[in-house]
């Protein structure tokens, strides 16, 4: 039999049997993952957090810490963490994200055992120095991740569900907390040392799993039946044609004689599995760049090459600074919120372990409302608006905890809080996936979205001061002005995307075409057109 080359054609069966075989599969591709990423995540934000819980059990007694030491030490993690988000991101590709973020988590759970050994400042910082250069890749790793395994508009349910454990992980680790540190005196160590260490313990151990849970690609996922691998490639197809404008482009002929032709494939061949049960002939026949029918090219994913111009392309797109800047805006009273709770809920009246369970309740709505946006997020195909909704609430929040009077007033704020900001957070993490295209420019942007934003972490670890106590007003009120220009800068994002996709529509952006014909004829990029296509629609 004559050998034949793979396309689109090849992939497709019939309508209804693949509709079938794809919910099975993309559950079953949820029922992996996500656990095994929510894990990671609930570690990473519990193991951020849990030195606030660490505080009020007696770290800052134990270690000698006065004055503004204990922020200045919070400061530090922000650091590394910014850094290393970028070429994490650069290297996860050749690393395989199925190994990178369980070895990332892993080794940070190492360091967070570490925590408890300290016994003084100095001590302290280089811990969360070392913390923030392991944690800092996990974020930007997942969000990519998941964008080279779902379609964009699927991509927000799966954030939220993952992102909902850092909702949780807020209401755990109280909870968790309150537990360990009765084992105080036990060994000779303080409480506070027991949170670290069991709480370190358990990071690695879920590296560990997700390590065996998370597959490296669709092709290769052991958790596919033999019929369901075979269909691995129409799912393959299916995410292509999702992305089809964003990865073709009509060739002049000085470009056609340049292309690379795909390689022959025998059919008999085609779905062969090797001995780990993963398909190979499959992962051999999408690693070319093909010419279809009419002249187009196309270069996927899994074909494009390292190129510094689409680091340029990312690092340059207006999107990411705005929603890295409104991502800012979030993140000064997240990560204030998650840090402090713990001392603001002590400032209260409550002590002890009594302080670490009313920590709890704040992150309940927080939770369901997290999950609820992003459904419906996906499914109106909307970001921005609901964060533009939803940013009030924590508006709301600030204000009364600025003005409040009693105990009870502060705590409903809490809630405010809460409500207010954590379901915006899976919002903004899926506009850059939903809004760039092209592998390396996607994760550049992801990347630098999150470096910048997170430069907020600096801010949200001064916010909060000893000096304030139990009021907080200063506090709140940096954190309400932060909401504020969160709510501004996804206001004018939104009023971008809907002014491109009118300029697109009218076809002003058709010259992008030549432009990127210009490039591609002189053989200075050979990555897709990605989101430069006049075809491509920007998400809201």
């Amino acid at each position: 039999m004559q050998p034949h080359l793979i396309s689109v054609e090849a992939c497709h069966v019939d309508s209804q049997k693949a509709r079938v075989l794809t919910r099975k599969v993309l559950w079953k591709l949820d029922i992996h993952v996500l656990p095994a990423l929510a894990l990671l995540w609930l570690a990473n934000f519990t193991d951020r957090s849990n030195i606030g819980n660490a505080k009020i059990a007696g770290l800052d007694k134990d270690t000698h810490l006065h004055g503004n030491q204990f922020n200045t030490a919070l400061a530090i993690f922000y650091l590394p963490y910014i850094l290393i988000e970028l070429p994490s991101n650069w290297v996860m590709k050749k690393m395989r994200p199925n190994r990178w973020l369980p070895f990332l988590v892993a080794v940070w759970g190492m360091v967070t055992t570490l925590s408890g050994l300290v016994n003084n400042f100095a001590g302290l910082v280089a811990i969360r120095f070392f913390l923030g250069l392991c944690e800092g890749g996990l974020l930007p790793g997942i969000v990519l991740y998941l964008s080279t395994l779902y379609k964009p508009h699927e991509l927000q349910q799966r954030v939220g569900i993952f992102f909902v454990s850092a909702s949780l992980s807020g209401a755990f680790g109280g909870l968790l907390a309150s537990a360990i540190v009765r084992m105080d005196g036990i060994g000779g160590l303080s409480g506070w040392r027991w949170i670290f260490i069991l709480e370190g313990i358990v990071t690695v151990l879920f590296g560990f799993i997700a390590w065996m849970m998370l597959p490296a690609n669709l092709g290769s996922a052991k958790f596919l039946t033999k019929k369901e691998r075979e269909f691995a490639g129409t799912l393959i197809w299916r995410f292509r044609q999702s992305t089809a404008v964003t990865a073709d482009v009509p060739l002049s002929e000085p470009a056609q004689r340049i292309t690379p032709q795909p390689i022959p494939v025998d059919p008999e061949k085609e779905v062969e599995e090797d001995k780990t049960g993963s398909v190979k002939n499959l992962a051999d026949a999408t690693t070319t760049i093909t010419t279809t029918t009419d002249g187009a090219v196309s270069v996927h994913i899994e074909e494009e090459k390292f190129e510094w111009r689409e680091i340029v392309r990312g690092l340059v797109d207006i999107q990411v600074w705005l929603t890295a800047i409104a991502y800012m805006g979030i993140i000064v009273p997240l990560y204030s919120f998650s840090l402090f709770l713990p001392t603001i809920v002590a400032g209260l009246g409550y002590h002890g372990s009594e302080a670490q369970l009313h920590t709890a309740p704040p992150y309940v709505p927080a939770a369901v409302l997290t999950i609820v946006v992003a459904i419906l997020s996906d499914k109106l195909k909307w970001r921005g608006p609901f964060m533009l909704i939803l940013l009030p609430i924590a508006l709301i929040g600030y204000i009364i905890a600025v003005c409040a009077k009693t105990n009870l007033q502060r705590y409903v704020a809490v809630h405010l809080m809460a409500t207010g900001l954590y379901p915006c957070g899976p919002c903004i993490l899926s506009i850059l996936p939903n809004n760039t295209a092209g592998h390396y420019k996607r994760a550049t942007t992801i990347a630098l979205q999150l470096a910048i934003s997170n430069c907020g972490g600096f801010v949200a670890t001064f916010a909060y001061t000893p000096d304030q106590a139990p009021a907080y007003k200063r506090g709140h009120s940096i954190a309400l002005a932060f909401v504020s220009l969160a709510w501004v800068f996804v206001a004018l994002n939104v009023a971008y995307c809907l002014y491109e996709n009118k300029a697109r529509a009218e076809g002003r952006r058709n010259s992008n075409i030549d432009k990127y014909q210009e490039l591609w004829d002189s053989g200075k990029t050979r990555a897709p057109i990605g989101d430069r296509s006049p075809a491509f629609k920007f998400t809201l």
